[in-house]
């Protein structure tokens, strides 16, 4: 019977103000605190402390059996710092219990790697630094940003020392064979990949609460069945921590859901581990090829969530365009907005996709449209550029 490895995504990004086109060159403020603010004390309230309150109880009366992972963007721990430092206590907390693993990202949570090698490399080792600053951990397994990858991140990762990478299962790579087994990309000697195993996920994250689901209402036992039918090594439960009472409400029984979950799994003879004993415990028994970047959004699992239109390739380019200019100015306050403004979800918001995956981007966008959302970033892109000039001397202010 498969282990079960459960791991979190908590993520927040730094909203833009409605930044219109007379703000250009007379306003350096371009985020959002209000909306910020009232999204983070939202989430907090509805998901993080309750569900970290929970989970640090389930880890204490099992003495350890219950493990979990996460992986905190750096911008989501700026704004608990900021807005509410009782959110970040209680991640402290629930990681001192002991069953709690950290994993390593982006600080920025961005799509730094499709297009610099040395930003990758820059925001890599600003999230390590944060979390040794904050936890005291320095993590062994890395998850890029929408779990993006191919087999070129899983070469340069090892490169970095790291000991294993979490992946998209996906099903066009893996020719029918499971995601429940750790593998190798074909670039690599070392590190081992793990692949997210997308229906079981999904239906903690999404299913859940449909009524018009098949399996609804799911409870405990049964989805401790359906893992102990599971072939292969480890099962690799992966989503938003928000799934736990932001999308699916507490009044839909989800808290009472993963308070018995633990139970069950254990009760059905498997047993709960983090990333890093998985590949402690597991060989890398298959080769996982994936030349394609692949990511775990929408139905096409690969970058056409943030950059699928014009407007968005327009936009990831000109950000990424500045880097050589924001270096040599070497601003922190600039270089800061610079890497702020890579944040993947400036991109997300400017999804015009239909159907299903655009009911998703609605949902998450804070704009009136996805067209605000690219004026707004422009916009604030051409202020951060004329302080760039400024910066550099190449006018007169």
């Amino acid at each position: 019977m498969p282990a079960v490895c459960l791991y979190f995504q908590v993520h927040q990004p730094n909203r833009l103000m409605p930044y219109d086109f007379f703000k250009i060159g007379e306003n350096a403020s371009y985020e959002d605190e209000r909306m910020n603010a009232e999204i983070m004390n939202k989430v907090t309230d509805k998901c993080y402390i309750p569900a970290n309150r929970l989970f640090q109880k389930l880890v204490e009366e099992s003495h350890g059996l219950f493990r979990i992972a996460f992986s905190i963007s750096g911008t989501a721990i700026e704004q608990m710092e900021r807005y509410r430092p009782d959110a970040l206590e209680s991640f402290k907390d629930l990681v001192a219990s002991g069953g709690v693993e950290l994993l390593a990202e982006t600080y920025y949570h961005s799509l730094s790697f499709v297009h610099s090698n040395k930003e990758f490399d820059r925001q890599v080792e600003m999230h390590l630094e944060k979390l040794e600053s904050i936890f005291s951990i320095r993590p062994r397994i890395f998850r890029n940003t929408e779990l993006i990858y191919n087999d070129a991140i899983a070469a340069k990762v090892e490169t970095m020392g790291f000991d294993g990478i979490i992946a998209e299962g996906v099903e066009r790579n893996l020719n029918g064979q499971s995601p429940n087994f750790l593998y190798r990309a074909p670039t690599t000697a070392r590190i081992k990949t793990l692949l997210r195993n997308i229906p079981l996920s999904d239906d903690l994250a999404f299913r859940f609460s449909d009524p018009a689901w098949a399996e609804y209402p799911l409870t405990p036992n049964k989805f401790a069945s359906w893992v102990a039918d599971c072939d292969g090594d480890v099962v690799n439960l992966c989503m938003d921590y928000e799934s736990i009472g932001e999308h699916q409400w507490e009044n839909t029984g989800i808290f009472q859901f993963w308070e018995a979950l633990p139970e069950a799994i254990r009760e059905a003879g498997a047993q709960w581990v983090t990333p890093s004993e998985a590949i402690d415990l597991y060989r890398a028994s298959r080769e996982y090829e994936c030349e394609r970047l692949t990511s775990w959004a929408d139905s096409e699992r690969d970058l056409s969530a943030w950059m699928g239109n014009v407007m968005q390739q327009e936009a990831i380019e000109k950000i990424h365009r500045l880097e050589a200019e924001v270096l040599a100015v070497n601003d922190p306050e600039i270089t800061e907005m610079w890497a702020k403004m890579q944040t993947s979800d400036h991109f997300y918001w400017m999804s015009t996709k239909g159907g299903t995956d655009g009911s998703v981007h609605t949902y998450f966008t804070p704009y009136p449209s996805q067209y605000d959302a690219y004026i707004y970033f422009m916009n604030v892109l051409a202020d951060l550029q004329i302080r760039l000039r400024r910066a550099s001397g190449h006018f007169d202010t």
